[in-house]
């Protein structure tokens, strides 16, 4: 009787997690349309390590500028995460995103809480977009 690899039972969102595990440094912001703004959860050189799904971003030296969860749905057209801060000015708040998530690169535009998930990669009033590299 042949096994059936266990990977094959994945779903798009257990793979996109998967894929996620690690360090991500991030290579460009854009927030509220504006380019580049200053940031205070992520400072030149900052990583963000996923680890299941908890996220932390560190500066180089290892100070923490923001922590927190997130759940992530593969299925939707585009796909959305979910990203909930546990420190910091949206602590607790549910904040709805979308994401793309291709090889290296990851990049995500989330919205405020009481805003509508967004539905384009591209930021209006309220909506941040983060773009990452992996950090090897």
């Amino acid at each position: 009787m042949s096994q059936i690899p266990e990977d094959l039972h994945l779903t798009d969102s257990d793979r996109d997690l998967a894929a996620l595990q690690g360090a991500w440094e991030q290579t460009d912001l854009e927030a509220d349309g504006i380019s580049n703004p200053p940031d205070d959860h992520g400072a030149p050189g900052a990583l963000c390590r996923f680890t299941g799904n908890h996220f932390a971003v560190r500066t180089i030296e290892g100070t923490l500028l923001l922590e927190g969860t997130f759940t992530i749905d593969a299925s939707a057209a585009p796909r959305q995460i979910t990203w909930v801060d546990s420190m910091g000015a949206n602590r607790g708040e549910a904040l709805p995103a979308i994401y793309k998530l291709e090889g290296d690169h990851f990049v995500f535009i989330a919205g405020d809480e009481d805003k509508p998930r967004p539905t384009t990669f591209r930021t209006g009033p309220g909506q941040t977009m983060r773009t990452f590299v992996r950090k090897w």
